[in-house]
């Protein structure tokens, strides 16, 4: 069978690498992906390994990386993605990278300090500027000689102790924030010893850290004395205010003005020039930065790999041993060969034998790839298990669909994902970062079969956004049951509901070509006859699937060789299964032919004929579907009961069984080498019996056996087999459940929407007008409710149904992906 229906044959493979080209080795095997590589170094310090120095020099790398590229994304740029394939470099190209990053550091670091300590000085400028342009001076004089009484005492007392003082200034700006608290403080500490004013800046300004504009609060305090000068200086410097010189004369507050205006055009031109100079360091940035992340990213792959590989005791070669498929061997060997040609001496590679179970290896492409992950999400299969991906293909959208049939929902989703298809090559496309647009992508193709099969089962349930659709004629006729029954107007006035019996000569005209019929729609017993069709349809949907999965295992016990298990395990779990839920189904399709609509109303009920299965009795008011119907089915129970035991002791005896008859086959050469040395060395004792464990490792597992174990396992696996078959049975019920929710959530939002919409059109007398927001909200409706929240139910049913196929059958999930030493990875 092909990789995609069982995982690949994978082998354990040594790899002996000259010492001179290990790293070139190492580095081809990342470019190609075919191996993954053990750790041989296992009890070993990773600080203690041979390249420890030189993955240390990649981290450091990485880190002035991250310095570089914040430093370009902090400019509002971005990287390109690079160009080309890029190799690892040689391990002589990591000082050159590491001085010309450490140098393209330092300049960042020097033109980024000299522009924010521009910056800083050029707000300076401004802000002194803007005090001295603020016209504070006339505001101030207009005080003195609006207020003279409060400041008599203390500006005219000749002779007193207060005439030598002098009005001193304080000028600066502050955050506006502060302003209010700055003042009040001012006040309250110096008693009001001085006249404050503060006013906003016209113009805002560029703070010099975050770049943005804002406003600043200027001000300017008079006082006297020069007590208050300190505090007032101390508290300006808590409020981190700064604070300027502030002429006294008017020509010498203009000329410091025209001055300062002067160093800060002379410093925007400086500032422009260093500005200039840091946008050509960061486009050298963006030109070398994005090939060197790979670069290093990959040399620090080949160094992390080549720490797993152990010294030889010669010190000539490296040893490693990796996991590789058997196809890739040949290319394996090439590239090793190729890569190893310029050290002299070529490259080994040799397969080993090993008890380890291999890693699970299964090639996909983009469209098995969301089926396989589905799959997976159950866990990893064992090696060489049998892979349920392509069947998942056909049965996931499937029972996805029972669950959504709507020909018109369905090819909403197909038309989504068919876009999504057909637009997957594009750059754009592939490189979104939205992480829900992301899901949707990658399970595009799963989207499209979804869509597909939904239209396919709403042809089916004949729905398309809930309404009925006439293809073909349907197979009743209201005629024949009117002009045969007699149906007078005193007739039809005294019943509202009609009712059209098939007994009647032409009225039922045959089935309907595909799907229900579309009268059904009409009809008031709709619901009733839906509910019959989908629950006793999931029914047989779920038998046929569980009893799918157990003969899948069928294939994993003929390929591991347990033939034991089809007699012990595969039968009686299928004894059971048929023997009880599939004559269940056996009863729905004998109902379905044999009883015609003449007998419809005596015909039995095959839910209490079940349940009097189980009870080993008979109810006289349901009549046997068929002669000997009681002997069949207790003959079923009491074999399915049978099969418990058989299931739960067969196996465990049967390798109890085996275990002892390979003991005594491995005694009696045993008793002969006694007879023939009386003293035996003990080590070679010991290198026999490793020999016998190399050369039959199933022999060593039946000797390790614990019946204890095997026992407990056995019941446990029993125990949920039988009830699973039950409640996996019933879960199966929610393909009826889930499928009948969409339909009359369906129903509800058209007769909400759509009639009630128009329905007030012709109230208001404006239908035209009334229909486009009538349309419009049940588009959108449809899609939010419908397509997401109802398709995301039905594709968590159709993962949970999976499950119960999965469980107990065939799948284990007990193994574990192989993971290959790939820089496409490492790239992402």
């Amino acid at each position: 069978m092909g990789s995609m229906f069982r995982s690949e044959e994978v082998v354990l493979v040594q790899l002996f690498l000259p010492t001179a080209a290990a790293y070139t080795c190492v580095s081809q095997l990342g470019e190609l992906g075919l191996v993954e590589f053990r750790d041989l170094n296992a009890s070993v310090s990773a600080f203690q390994r041979r390249f420890v120095v030189d993955v240390r020099r990649c981290e450091e790398l990485e880190k002035t990386f991250t310095f570089l590229q914040e430093e370009v994304r902090r400019a509002g740029l971005a990287l390109p993605p690079p160009e080309g394939v890029l190799l690892a470099p040689p391990p002589r190209d990591l000082l050159r990278i590491q001085e010309e990053t450490d140098r393209l550091a330092q300049e960042l670091r020097d033109v980024r300090g000299n522009q924010q300590a521009l910056r800083a000085q050029l707000h300076q400028l401004q802000l002194h500027s803007a005090v001295l342009g603020q016209g504070h001076g006339s505001q101030l004089a207009a005080t003195h000689t609006d207020r003279p009484l409060e400041r008599t005492p203390l500006l005219q007392s000749p002779g007193g102790l207060h005439q030598d003082l002098r009005v001193n200034f304080v000028a600066g700006a502050v955050e506006p924030h502060k302003a209010a608290a700055l003042e009040r403080l001012l006040w309250r500490a110096c008693r009001g010893f001085l006249i404050a004013s503060f006013r906003e800046t016209e113009q805002q300004l560029e703070d010099p850290v975050t770049g943005e504009p804002a406003t600043w609060m200027t001000f300017l305090i008079s006082y006297w004395g020069e007590q208050i000068g300190q505090k007032i200086r101390k508290i300006t410097d808590c409020f981190h205010c700064y604070v300027f010189p502030f002429a006294e004369q008017e020509e010498a507050r203009h000329g410091a003005l025209q001055q300062l205006q002067q160093q800060s055009h002379e410093l925007q031109e400086v500032l422009g020039e260093t500005e200039r100079f840091l946008s050509q360091v960061l486009g050298r940035v963006q030109r070398l930065l994005p090939p060197w992340q790979v670069q290093i990213r990959k040399m620090k792959a080949v160094y992390l790999a080549l720490n797993q590989c152990s010294v030889s005791t010669t010190h000539k070669c490296l040893i490693a041993e990796a996991w590789c498929a058997t196809q890739d061997l040949p290319t394996l060997q090439q590239a090793l060969q190729d890569s190893s040609s310029e050290a002299g001496v070529s490259a080994v590679v040799h397969r080993i034998p090993c008890r380890d179970m291999p890693p699970t290896l299964i090639r996909t492409n983009r469209f098995t790839a969301s089926f396989q992950g589905i799959v997976d999400a159950y866990g990893v299969g064992r090696y060489q298990e049998v892979n349920p991906a392509p069947y998942t293909i056909i049965t996931f959208p499937f029972l996805f669909a029972v669950m959504f049939g709507d020909v018109g929902h369905g090819l909403l989703m197909f038309l989504f994902a068919l876009a999504m298809v057909l637009a997957e090559n594009r750059p754009a496309v592939k490189t979104a970062q939205n992480e829900i647009w992301q899901t949707f992508f990658g399970g595009r193709y799963l989207l499209l079969l979804m869509g597909l099969f939904s239209v396919y089962t709403g042809f089916i349930y004949n729905e398309c956004f809930s309404r009925a659709t006439a293809i073909f004629p349907s197979g009743w006729s209201v005629a024949a049951m009117a002009n045969q029954s007699g149906w007078s107007d005193a007739f039809l006035a005294q019943h509202p509901l009609l009712a059209l019996d098939p007994n009647v000569t032409g009225v039922f005209l045959g089935p309907y070509p595909f799907g229900i019929d579309p009268i059904w729609s009409l009809a008031v017993n709709h619901l009733s006859f839906l509910n019959s069709f989908k629950m006793k349809m999931s029914v047989i949907l779920g038998v046929t699937h569980m009893t799918f999965g157990v003969v899948l295992g069928v294939f994993n016990h003929l390929h591991f060789g347990q033939w034991h298990r089809l007699l012990l395990e595969t039968l009686p779990e299928l004894v059971f299964l048929l023997g009880l839920f599939g004559y269940l189904v056996f009863l729905i399709a004998y109902k379905w032919l044999r009883i015609m609509a003449a007998g419809a109303a005596s015909a039995p009920s095959i839910l209490i004929h079940f349940i009097n299965m189980f009870l080993f009795s008979r109810s006289p008011t349901n009549q046997p579907l068929f002669p000997g119907q009681e002997v069949v089915q207790s003959t079923l129970v009491v074999l399915a009961l049978a099969m418990v035991p058989v299931l739960l002791l067969g196996t465990p005896l049967f390798l109890r069984w085996q275990h002892r008859r390979h003991s005594r086959r491995r005694r009696q050469p045993n008793e002969d080498k006694t007879g023939l040395l009386d003293v035996p060395d003990a080590s070679m004792a010991s290198q026999g019996s490793d020999e016998e464990k190399a050369e039959s490792p199933g022999d060593q597992e039946e000797v390790e056996l614990v019946l204890s174990e095997v026992f407990m396992h056995q019941a446990i696996h029993t125990i949920e087999f039988c009830l699973g078959c039950i409640s996996n049975t019933a879960s199966y019920l929610r393909l009826w459940a889930l499928s009948l929710a969409h339909a009359q959530l369906s129903e509800v939002l058209w007769a909400m929407v759509m009639r009630m919409g128009l329905s007030m059109g012709r109230e208001m007398g404006v239908v035209a007008v009334v229909l486009v927001p009538i349309f419009a909200a049940f588009a959108v409706m449809t899609v939010a409710i419908l397509l997401v929240m109802e398709g995301l139910s039905a594709f968590l049913h159709a993962l949970r149904l999976h499950w119960v196929e999965f469980q107990n059958k065939f799948y284990s999930g007990t193994g574990y992906k192989l993971s290959p030493f790939a820089f496409a990875v490492e790239d992402e």
